[in-house]
């Protein structure tokens, strides 16, 4: 590589020792540069890519047990609506125990919900999807907690969340 004269005549001045000292900074600056540009992020990537695998492995496993869920459902018979209803209304004693009331309008079924704990309705609305093959179509809930015993210490009150609204599901056609 040809240097400028001017660099040329300064460079030429150095010591022997000197010159040896610039060349060395030069390739201390140049190992760093190459390490911050090309090696450096290539082992970042190399060292995260083991925990990133895991990660989208597991992202894998889900969508495929998703898939597997939505092709289940899909394969179930058509449910009427005389089946549907009454497996709605079943649902609605057993999984809600009271927290819940129904009122069937045409198609449609509207839910009361007054204090109804919030891993029952998770429950339920899982169960009415499957076993009642309904999906709600409308939903005005509010969260709420209520004052629950615990049965570890008496006199003790723990906070449950729950849930005061109503739900508005749609069933299969009579058709």
């Amino acid at each position: 590589m040809k240097l400028p004269a001017a660099l040329q005549t300064q460079w030429l001045a150095l010591a022997p020792r000197e010159r040896r000292s610039v060349q060395a900074a030069l390739a201390v600056v140049l190992l760093a540069l190459l390490w911050w540009v090309a090696v450096g992020p290539a082992l970042h990537t190399l060292r995260a890519a083991e925990a990133q695998h895991r990660s989208l492995d597991a992202q894998l496993q889900t969508m495929r047990s998703l898939q597997a869920e939505a092709q289940a459902l899909q394969s179930q018979p058509k449910l009427g609506f005389d089946d549907a209803l009454r497996a709605l209304e079943a649902s609605v004693k057993t999984d809600l125990r009271g927290t819940g009331q129904l009122v069937v309008n045409g198609e449609r079924a509207t839910v009361s919900l007054k204090n109804t704990p919030a891993d029952a309705l998770a429950r339920w609305l899982a169960q009415v999807r499957i076993n009642a093959r309904t999906l709600p179509t409308e939903a005005r809930l509010v969260r709420s907690t209520a004052a629950v015993g615990s049965t570890s210490t008496p006199g003790t009150a723990n906070p449950v969340a729950t849930w005061d609204g109503t739900l508005v599901l749609a069933l299969p056609s009579n058709r």
